[in-house]
């Protein structure tokens, strides 16, 4: 009895099953159909490592970097390990989204996260007739599911699991989020060029602009990256990457995202970037960004988050308000870049072929003994021979040059040589009342110097310290116009030391300034005698009140400025200059906000109640430092640069032309620049071209320009010093330079020898 009546169908096909290889065909189809079927629910069942469940999804939490803010809110870096920055849907442009969609899934809000529709044209475009132009069957959700959990190597059917893991992934994120939030949890994660993730952090990057602000071509050049980051790189890859634009903007025509009159309007426009590297070592004050970084980690040391848990710099998305200024650092980095090149010119020019870095054996040699690969090859306990035949290879190199940075084929000596003549700097500038830094350059470029000379260095400060000296001298009641003689000295209790002038005694012997002219002129012999007079301790106790607090040497050559002293605290000390006498800390961070925008710390200018001098001291060294620019060793900042701000100011210069500096006040802005050779047996050749006036000076100078012809900063570039009080006027009404009378002139001892007060 037959159950099923056999049609002429039923019996083709029991005829087509006669065949051996149709059999075997079958056979190995359903097995691989029933292979696919065991191992997606081996998948879902976890045998290859737990899904994420629904809960989990609805609760994604991606690392975010830690944004560092300038005073008015401006990027300026950040801290991370994937370089990411979240936006909300309100804050994406629709022809950013409409190009996502048009290049990467255009039936995005017509599928649940697995698109069959695409998936058999795949198959049956790509597979079956080879047709490469099918494109692939990958959605957004799909790439979504990748961005978030990645991939890993099973060793076997490795894509095949990472696909259906992802297709699982895809499902369950479409059962939770809506569209609008799918496409933000996307933006917000995908891979862009650069190491970066998101598509704020890609449109800051690429066009210095918020992705909320971002054009139609400037949309689709970045969608255009996503289907091969490094391939169509536009900082490396212009062209390449223009031509991926007008493609993603022909498929917004194709899908009706785009006009074609538009397509031809954009089409004809170059892509235009306005990179800002994020990167640690590059951009917008990277010495800053460091050191705020340093006082960050000791901050969140302190601070815990709501749970218990400790802040993650790299991880948690901060956001860092600091102090400085922008536009103000960029001026800053641009005057000491212009000054640094000419410079470093005229620096090599002086040495000529004689060049201690060429020439000098012996330093280049102790130079090299402190680098890190030396003493990496004595760790490996390697022979003086051996790593010196090492230090000769050669290979190439990228060397720093301020012509353009360029590769050459050197040794670890060449390589050394070349740096070792390099000028390098410090600059730092604070608001006179709050110590708020508003720029900080630590170096000449962090890449290849990390050393920071601001916050680090400690080098001698010269001249500098002189209205210290002067300080104390009129606060212990010594007048103004006290006069001392020009004369040089010699101490007898100081193994006959005799402080000379620079470039000598211009004025003859026999000539007295009185303690302005002597100040602004810089005159050695005199601030010695300054010293002497009020004696070593007091100037070291009001040192003390100026918050330096380095132990100084107990001699009298202080007063030259041989202590070596941090240009951070330098900076604070002057402040007391025009802050009531008061020093103003210099501080960098002013509040930190987490991801939500919540306050974790937040940060006051110290509050600082100890006057360090009397308002009458601080009036009359604030005329003294007038002087010194107005007719003294900064005079040139009138005559050179022709600067007309109200400006007080020193100028330092230490032995044998090592270190220049110069310290600039204005009522509302205190402005330290240093300049010298790392390497301290490497000085200036000449005092001409070592002095502060001409070395660090000029850096102080081009700055006060640029902020002079940019009206924004009108309010510190035309602000005023007070007028001195009646009293403080008198005292200083008297004639600058007096002349011995004839009967000291005719019996007056030319060598004069004399004890140092000892107290």
């Amino acid at each position: 009895m037959k159950i099923f009546p056999e049609s002429p169908l039923v019996k083709r096909l029991l005829n087509i099953f006669k065949y051996k290889w149709i059999k075997w065909l079958a056979i190995i189809s359903a097995a691989g159909l029933l292979f696919l079927i065991g191992l997606y629910l081996s998948i879902y069942l976890g045998f290859f490592g737990a899904l994420p469940t629904t809960e989990a999804l609805g609760s994604i939490k991606q690392e975010q970097a830690t944004q560092v803010l300038d005073k008015d809110g401006r990027l300026i870096g950040k801290y991370y390990i994937y370089d990411r920055q979240p936006l909300h849907f309100e804050d994406l442009p629709q022809h950013l989204i409409d190009a996502l969609i048009a290049t990467e899934d255009a039936r995005f809000f017509e599928h649940d996260g697995i698109d069959n529709v695409s998936l058999m044209r795949v198959f049956v475009k790509n597979i079956i007739f080879q047709d490469r132009s099918a494109g692939g069957g990958s959605t957004i959700t799909l790439q979504l599911a990748k961005n978030l959990f990645g991939r890993k190597d099973y060793v076997v059917f490795s894509m095949l699991v990472n696909k259906f893991k992802e297709a699982i992934v895809a499902k369950r994120i479409e059962s939770i989020y809506s569209k609008n939030e799918i496409l933000t949890l996307y933006f917000n994660t995908v891979p862009f060029p650069d190491n970066t993730y998101g598509i704020e952090s890609a449109s800051r990057k690429f066009f210095n602009k918020p992705a909320s602000d971002l054009t139609q071509s400037e949309a689709a050049t970045l969608i255009g990256t996503l289907k091969a980051n490094n391939y169509f790189n536009p900082r490396l890859h212009l062209k390449r990457s223009q031509e991926r634009r007008d493609m993603v903007l022909n498929q917004m025509v194709k899908y009706k995202y785009l006009s074609n009159d538009s397509l031809d309007f954009y089409t004809h426009q170059d892509v235009v970037l306005n990179y800002r590297s994020f990167n640690h070592d590059v951009g917008i004050a990277p010495y800053f960004r460091e050191q705020v970084k340093k006082e960050l980690a000791t901050l969140l040391d302190t601070i815990m988050k709501p749970n218990g848990e400790p802040y993650d710099l790299y991880k948690d998305g901060l956001i860092v308000h600091t102090t400085l200024d922008y536009n103000m650092q960029q001026l800053a980095e641009e005057a000491m870049k212009e000054h640094l090149t000419a410079l470093q010119k005229d620096f090599e020019m002086s040495y000529g072929t004689r060049a201690p870095w060429l020439k000098n054996k012996q330093l280049v040699d102790a130079a090299v003994k402190n680098t890190p690969v030396y003493q990496s090859y004595q760790e490996k306990g390697l022979s003086e021979k051996q790593i010196q035949d090492s230090l000769i290879l050669k290979r190439d190199v990228e060397l720093f040059r301020w012509e353009g940075d360029t590769i050459k084929n050197v040794s670890v000596k060449d390589s050394l040589r070349h740096y070792l003549k390099f000028l390098n700097t410090g600059m730092l500038s604070v608001e006179s009342t709050t110590g708020a830094i508003r720029t900080y350059i630590g170096g000449i470029d962090y890449r290849y110097f990390k050393y920071d000379h601001v916050s680090q260095s400690e080098r001698q400060v010269g001249s500098t310290f002189k209205p210290f000296v002067y300080t104390a001298a009129i606060e212990d009641g010594m007048n103004p116009c006290t006069y001392f003689s020009l004369d040089e000295v010699t101490y007898t209790n100081y193994d006959n030391w005799t402080p000379s002038n620079s470039g000598g005694t211009v004025e003859g012997e026999h000539i007295n300034y009185n303690l302005e002219k002597a100040l602004s002129n810089s005159v050695n012999t005199i601030s010695v005698k300054v010293l002497n007079k009020v004696g070593i301790p007091k100037v070291l106790d009001q040192v003390k009140k100026l918050g330096i607090t380095k132990t100084l040497p107990n001699q009298p050559s202080i007063v030259l400025g041989v202590a070596e002293i941090n240009l951070r605290e330098l900076t604070a000390a002057y402040t007391s200059y025009v802050n009531s006498g008061r020093v103003a800390k210099p501080y960098c961070i002013l509040k930190v906000e987490d991801k939500n925008g919540h306050v974790i710390a937040s940060f006051e200018p110290e509050e600082n109640k100890q006057e360090a001098f009397n308002s009458y001291t601080r009036q009359v060294l604030l005329e003294m430092m007038k002087s010194t620019v107005n007719s003294g060793t900064a005079s040139r900042l009138r005559s050179t640069y022709n600067l007309t701000n109200a400006i007080a100011g020193k100028t330092g210069t230490t032995q044998n032309n090592k270190d220049g500096w110069f310290v600039g006040i204005t009522p509302k802005l205190v402005t330290v620049t240093w300049v010298g050779n790392d390497n301290h047996a490497i000085g200036f050749k000449t005092t001409g071209m070592g002095q502060g006036a001409n070395s660090a000076l000029p850096v102080f100078a081009k700055f006060y320009q640029k902020l002079n012809a940019d009206a924004t900063f009108n309010e510190i570039t035309k602000s005023h010093f007070e007028k001195p009080s009646p009293q403080v006027l008198a005292d200083l009404n008297c004639e600058p330079i007096k002349r011995d009378k004839f009967f000291k002139r005719l019996f007056g001892r030319k060598n004069k020898k004399r004890k140092f007060k000892r107290n």
